[in-house]
């Protein structure tokens, strides 16, 4: 799987109140704007709004029920968010050790190891 994460996900992750929308279509199994509305510290219209975003990541899918549109978690497009956010992860991670052990060396030595920078470049 690749490490590269969509701008589209990240938007639709990165921002509290999808995550709760999230949260509480997991938990009920799917919802309507109108439903998370009365959930949630935010108008029916802003819902639908984060629910458009949501679906453009794919993260939820849209289905019509009446006058309403019910929503549920697609759980296989959540699943390879969240393994792409993992990865993202594992790569800071690597990245930060890094700075950390040029650091320590430089507390060490007074300079850095340019051998070590070297190796681990490549």
């Amino acid at each position: 799987m690749s490490t590269r994460v969509d701008d589209d996900l990240w938007s639709a992750v990165g921002d509290p109140t999808r995550r709760r929308m999230i949260d509480r279509l997991l938990a009920e199994g799917s919802g309507t704007a109108t439903s998370l509305s009365e959930q949630l510290p935010v108008t029916r219209q802003a819902v639908a709004k984060h629910l458009a975003v949501l679906d453009k990541a794919g993260l939820v899918h849209g289905a019509a029920a009446g006058r309403e549109r019910r929503y549920r978690v697609d759980e296989a497009q959540l699943a390879r968010a969240v393994a792409q956010l993992n990865a993202v992860g594992s790569a800071w991670d690597s990245r930060l050790d890094r700075i950390k052990r040029i650091a320590e060396t430089i507390q060490r030595t007074g300079e850095p190891d340019t051998e070590t920078e070297r190796t681990e470049k490549e």
